[in-house]
């Protein structure tokens, strides 16, 4: 079965957020005839409901693409189209260190972005070979010329062959086949030498168990084999090995160079560690894979359940999203006020909505979730350094020597025009600039900035202001000290631990403002007026007061017709669900996201 080794190509498509990576994986599908026509929809390769809403690639997804070229050969396309949000860059580098070549795509309308920048460095870090794609050249506003010359200039890539293709379209489709078929090289790898093979990607099938994404560099995997995880030491046997066409198909071997998937009754997750080498179990080979670097999430944020009996479930589901997503974290942690639940650890706020939303679609759980916050490295009086994942847990003031935070590397690209308001928000948010450059009409920015005055939702704003042009990358530096302060946030006098965070003592009070103002609009009316408090330490900062309702007077109109008044009653039941008690007062779990939200007005 096994294909010789110079008909096969593996490659990914690499681009900035939305500049048109799965529209042209999809057409590559299309062309190839890996799907018939009446199975072909919009985003075939984004297989998850919130993907296709939101038009975003979150999971790093592979094909086998069978091709025949101009000059008659068969060829073999495994392809595997990548997310491009920075949130999932880890993505990204899994699926470079699995293949040989990349094709670059570029927006034409938009040109060279931050995000592109990034991923390229990542395929050149691995040696690739890369093809430059400029893409959407049928848009009215496409500005090829102009796309290359950035190409020259930011990447230092030579663009004056770069294909020009409309993925919506298919305009240029068959000439990408061909630039992969004749420009991208051939793996390497041999046949009779023991078994050898990457672990890209493992993730929970309902019906298949774990099913392990490999990609195979030495010998040849089949069904029936004894194979060995080199990391975690366990030996499975194979049920099936099969490659992706996007359908399922099973084939009796994989060969080096080829890419595929194979399932062994594996019921634990952490049992497949990504980037662990696969071998034979009884001919293993003498030297592992050198492997991924480990994801590391910046953000940390408590879920915890509405309902405390659903807490086994969630464990459930975070297990199985765990293995669906090896970049996301979680340990137990108890609150005051919310119970049990889990402090989880993501790769930004995205990845935090990502995982939210799917833990409440695809278990049907009802979340709660605390303030986003980050890691904080706190120097005691007494010379031990701790590290604050939760901003509820801070020691005592008196005990703390020195708070340090977080501070990333930012690199911004931004159209002229936007370039103001853009410097603006950067000093907002305690920013220290570092470098501009002028690329074309279009400027690159670099600031130093604190980590927890991006979490929130500095990347919604910086889209705001700029029109939705401006990218933003970053990379985390180092910690640094700052002068920060606990602020707490007490609802009728009692502090609701969930909304408690460290932020800088000079923007502590508008802070503090800005949050009871919104609380007081999030809270429902009560039968007691219900006082709403910011502060530091024991000093009020901030109040607000949400007014008392009146006496409800549908409790006489039921009289004794009990039918109607338990229907009432349930209806209430369901409408309270989503509310937290804390004391005496009732939360809706809206009200924890939106209260975070900044507003820079």
């Amino acid at each position: 079965m096994s294909t010789p080794l110079d008909h096969i190509r593996n490659f990914s498509i690499v681009a900035h957020i939305d500049h048109g990576k799965s529209t042209l994986a999809d057409r590559l599908i299309q062309m190839t005839g890996g799907l018939e026509a009446r199975e072909m929809k919009e985003q075939v390769l984004d297989s998850m409901e919130i993907e296709r809403e939101r038009g975003i690639t979150i999971k790093a997804q592979t094909v086998r693409l069978n091709y025949r070229a101009r000059n008659g050969e068969d060829y073999v396309l495994n392809l595997i189209d990548t997310p491009g949000h920075v949130d999932f860059a880890y993505e990204v580098n899994r699926s470079l260190a699995a293949v040989e070549g990349s094709l670059l795509v570029v927006d034409a309308t938009q040109g060279v972005e931050a995000q592109t920048l990034a991923n390229v460095y990542h395929a050149m870090e691995v040696d690739h070979e890369i093809v430059p794609v400029i893409n959407k050249v049928d848009l009215p506003a496409a500005d090829v010329d102009r796309v290359k010359q950035q190409i020259e200039d930011v990447i230092g890539l030579d663009a004056s062959d770069a294909l020009e293709i409309s993925a919506k379209t298919g305009l240029g489709i068959d000439t990408v086949l061909e630039a992969i078929v004749h420009r991208l090289p051939a793996p390497k790898g041999d046949p009779a030498a023991p078994l050898k093979a990457l672990l890209v990607d493992s993730w929970y099938d309902t019906y298949l168990g774990v099913v392990v994404l490999i990609r195979v560099v030495d010998g040849t995997i089949k069904k029936g084999q004894k194979i060995r995880m080199m990391a975690t030491k366990a030996a499975y046997e194979l049920d099936r090995v099969g490659v992706f066409t996007p359908k399922l198909v099973d084939v009796g071997e994989l060969g080096p160079g080829e890419i595929g998937f194979f399932t062994a009754a594996i019921t634990q997750v952490a049992d497949t560690n990504v980037g662990d080498t696969i071998t034979d179990d009884r001919r293993p080979t003498a030297t592992a894979l050198p492997g991924f670097r480990p994801a590391q999430p910046v953000v940390f944020c408590g879920l915890f359940p509405v309902d405390a009996s659903d807490f086994e479930e969630l464990r459930e589901a975070m297990g199985k999203l765990r293995l669906n997503d090896a970049s996301f974290s979680f340990e137990m942690e108890t609150s005051a006020a919310l119970g049990f639940g889990f402090r989880c650890g993501f790769l930004g706020l995205l990845h935090l909505e990502i995982i939210q939303e799917r833990l409440s679609r695809e278990f049907n759980l009802d979340l709660i979730a605390t303030a986003p916050s980050v890691v904080y490295e706190i120097e005691l009086t007494s010379g031990e350094t701790i590290q604050l994942h939760n901003p509820a847990d801070m020691p005592e003031v008196t005990r703390i020597k020195e708070i340090r935070e977080p501070w990333i590397k930012a690199t911004i690209l931004t159209p002229d025009e936007y370039l103001g308001s853009i410097l603006k928000l950067c000093q907002d948010r305690r920013g220290i600039q570092r470098n501009m450059t002028y690329v074309g009409n279009r400027a690159m920015i670099e600031y130093d900035l604190p980590l927890n005055e991006v979490v929130f939702d500095f990347y919604d704003r910086l889209k705001s202001i700029s029109a939705g042009y401006a990218s933003f990358d970053y990379t985390l530096a180092d910690y640094r000290a700052g002068d920060l302060v606990k602020l707490t946030i007490l609802v009728n006098a009692e502090p609701v631990d969930a909304l408690s965070m460290l932020v800088h003592r000079h923007a502590a009070e508008s802070r503090g403002r800005q949050m009871c103002e919104k609380l007081k609009d999030l809270i429902p009316p009560h039968l007691f007026v219900i006082p709403i408090q910011a502060a530091i330490g024991g000093k009020i900062i901030a109040r607000e007061t949400v007014r008392a309702m009146r006496k409800d007077v549908t409790a006489k109109c039921y009289g004794g017709d009990a039918t109607r008044k338990r229907k009432l009653l349930e209806k209430q039941k369901a409408g309270k669900k989503r509310m937290r008690q804390f004391g005496s007062v009732e939360i809706p779990q809206e009200a924890f996201i939106a209260a975070l939200k900044m507003d820079d007005n």
